[in-house]
């Protein structure tokens, strides 16, 4: 059985879902925008489904590269991001 986190991104292309979880699946973190308040489509999954996800529970596309290059390389997310830790929820 592997053990740590995985981290799973999914874009609409404008926007990115970028979630930290234990890798047997349960809650960890994501990224947010604390200052978003619409809510975006097209996000398509694995399944065919297409998700509409609030803004505020996504980040811009290059902000989601860019905090996923970091953590890949640092283990660690940039300073400058927003996490909202869901382990409680």
């Amino acid at each position: 059985m592997a053990r740590g986190r995985q981290l799973a991104v999914v874009t609409n292309g404008e926007r990115a879902m970028v979630v930290l979880t234990d890798t047997d699946g349960s809650p960890w973190e994501h990224l947010v925008d604390p200052h978003a308040d619409s809510s975006s489509g097209r996000y398509p999954l694995s399944n065919g489904q297409i998700d509409t996800y609030a803004d505020r529970d996504t980040v811009t596309f290059d902000l989601a590269c860019r905090a996923v290059a970091h953590f890949i390389t640092h283990a660690t997310w940039p300073a400058d991001v927003s996490i909202e830790d869901d382990r409680s929820s």
